[in-house]
């Protein structure tokens, strides 16, 4: 081949260069210039050594220098020169989707076209209803129009009725000169903070009442374990009936004394006093061993019922029972009773015991 065949195949091989990289740098710019945002970031693109190297260039087509090229532009009719873009072999060019950068694509939502969504509601938001006077609102506000049935408060353990019958002592009495049959209890019905109470004792000899004490009372609870008491007390049996206003207490004092004292004011303004104690010493579960011990005062003496001022009398028991179960448990035991006072006078003067012991079988029970 000689010189002038060698040069001009060396002139084409250079056109065809020239030719393909203002191809592709024209198609280059132009994607930059409809949207800058998009461009393609082409660094990464491994190139041959004859390429020109446009990483890190935001450049628009007439920027590109061709300067390296070795060939003079005249030299370069492109006129005649057409490229389907579909022709341009792109399998050199490894692109990572994740690489693109669109934190500067912008949408305008308006632009998008809704109408076939038909199927979709837009959500409105629902505004609350205003409270009431009292600052509450209505429960029914969100119902749309259906109403519900009135919710029940809960009720706590206090706020219930309930009630119980306790039977204290039903027990046979043995002197060395009489028997008879005694009896003691109370039952109340209400609830834990107010409750109504009745109270019996007395006692029946030869199939008749000999006497009676009957107390109906308001209990109302004023502290831990301990109750007040207001109501009314009446005395029956073979002696004239009496009748007085009660005023009282009844609870648990300190180390577990069981404590009931009541005040009484009569018709006449006559004034009467009883207390009672005991205290449940427990030897085991179910063997208990209770003392107790009880006195009755008066203002005043009483000719008829022939009890006297100040301490009528007084007694000293001690019971020991055995619970077969928490509601039910017999039990035997001794009680000495004396009188006192201007009562001591009235049962000598009508030649009745002043003082006396007797034996007792019973049983105590409450449910």
């Amino acid at each position: 081949m000689n010189d002038e065949t060698r040069h001009y195949a060396s002139g084409a091989t250079r056109v065809k260069m020239a030719i393909v990289s203002a191809v592709f740098v024209a198609c280059a710019s132009i994607a930059w210039a409809e949207d800058p945002a998009e461009s393609t970031d082409h660094s990464e693109h491994v190139k041959e050594s004859g390429e020109v190297d446009h990483s890190g260039r935001d450049m628009d087509a007439g920027e590109v220098d061709h300067s390296g090229h070795d060939m003079e532009s005249g030299e370069a009719d492109h006129s005649t020169h057409t490229m389907d873009s579909e022709q341009m072999d792109h399998s050199g060019h490894s692109m990572d989707a994740g690489e693109m950068d669109h934190s500067d694509h912008t949408m305008d939502t308006g632009a998008m076209d809704h109408s076939e969504h038909a199927g979709h509601a837009t959500a409105t938001a629902q505004s609350a209803p205003a409270a009431g006077d009292d600052g509450l609102r209505d429960p029914h506000a969100y119902a749309e129009g259906e109403d519900f049935g009135p919710l029940g408060q809960m009720h706590l353990a206090d706020q219930h009725n309930f009630g119980a019958v306790l039977i204290h002592r039903l027990e046979a009495v043995k002197t060395d000169d009489n028997s008879w049959l005694a009896f003691e209890g109370q039952g109340w019905y209400g609830r834990t903070y107010d409750r109504a109470n009745l109270k019996l004792e007395g006692e029946v000899d030869d199939g008749k009442l000999h006497e009676l004490r009957s107390e109906l009372l308001w209990s109302h609870a004023i502290a831990p374990f301990w109750d007040s008491q207001l109501g009314v007390r009446y005395d029956s049996g073979e002696d004239p009936d009496r009748t007085w206003a009660a005023i009282g207490i009844q609870g648990l004092a300190p180390y577990w004394f069981h404590v009931d004292a009541t005040f009484y004011l009569g018709e006449h303004g006559d004034t009467a006093g009883r207390i009672a104690a005991e205290y449940d010493m427990l030897f085991t579960q179910k063997l208990v061993l209770q003392p107790k011990i009880e006195a009755n005062l008066y203002g005043q003496n009483d000719d008829i019922r022939e009890t006297g001022s100040g301490l009528s009398d007084l007694s000293v028991g001690v019971r020991l029972r055995y619970e077969l179960t928490r509601q039910f448990a017999p039990y035997i035991g001794v009680e000495w009773a004396g009188l006192y006072g201007n009562t001591e006078d009235f049962a000598r003067e009508g030649n009745k015991p002043t003082e006396e012991t007797s034996w007792v079988a019973g049983v105590h029970m409450w449910f």
